[in-house]
């Protein structure tokens, strides 16, 4: 787990919930739970703050971090991902986010891609990408400071279910996304068992709590979150997700313990 993540964690999980800011000691004294020493949680939280990540101030002699309101959006946008998924039926309706962008901007170009994906879409051929999902509102707030950029979006129904399941499967890797949500409920369901008994606790539950988010996360951002008659046959993902929010609620109360005894312990 890169220190990075930690700290945007750790404020995620945690100090949201205690009041959004924490003195730099607090902070140190956390991340030596991973092991991260204070030399790099000095360097990585100055560097945050010059990228526009953290804002500082001063409360004496002490430093006190609170993130700033794009890093806020960055996490409850990235938590929506995480632990939602989309309710009720699908209307058979795909949403087409058709762009075009100049030669010279291959940045931006690239740059467009990788939101398209965060926000769960597939492509479909070169310039045309594709969700059951109606997100396209999303995509043009993003770049609607980029003249260069220009976005159509349709709304469209295919020949039927045959037509619809040959186009999931050609917009998204399904076969190996399945494959690594599998190992991963298979690394993280019997370990259920310890959970309910509330053998993991203290430091062990911080630490053990990360680390199922850590290994989580980066799948629903390649996850389009199909409905069931676009997935293939043992689908494991919605199995996962089940997994994952009992482990998660399961290590709260231990792991929020912990973080208060150390915060308090440290000062702040």
């Amino acid at each position: 787990m890169k220190p990075r993540s930690l700290v945007f964690d750790l404020f995620g999980d945690y100090l949201r919930y205690r009041g959004g800011e924490v003195r730099l000691r607090g902070l140190v004294a956390l991340m030596d739970c991973f092991d991260v020493p204070e030399s790099t949680v000095r360097v990585v939280s100055a560097r945050m703050r010059k990228e526009g990540w953290l804002d500082a101030r001063r409360e004496g002699r002490e430093t006190v971090y609170a993130l700033t309101d794009a890093s806020w959006r960055l996490l409850d946008e990235g938590r929506e991902r995480i632990f939602a998924r989309a309710p009720g039926p699908w209307d058979g309706q795909w949403h087409m986010v058709i762009y075009s962008v100049p030669e010279a901007d291959r940045a931006l170009r690239e740059q467009l891609r990788k939101k398209l994906s965060w926000l769960g879409f597939g492509m479909l051929s070169a310039s045309v990408w594709i969700s059951p999902h109606d997100r396209s509102a999303q995509v043009r707030e993003s770049f609607a400071d980029q003249p260069a950029v220009r976005i159509d979006a349709l709304h469209a129904r295919s020949e039927g279910a045959a037509a619809d399941r040959d186009m999931a499967a050609r917009s998204w890797d399904l076969p190996g996304l399945n494959k690594e949500y599998g190992e991963l409920l298979d690394r993280y369901r019997p370990r259920l068992a310890d959970y309910r008994a509330g053998a993991v606790r203290g430091r062990g539950a911080l630490v053990e709590r990360m680390r199922l988010i850590h290994d989580y996360r980066l799948l629903p951002f390649r996850d389009p979150d199909l409905p069931p008659e676009l997935l293939p046959e043992g689908w494991a993902g919605r199995r996962l997700h089940e997994v994952f929010l009992e482990a998660h609620g399961l290590l709260r109360a231990e792991a929020e313990g912990y973080v208060d005894e150390v915060i308090g312990a440290a000062g702040g």
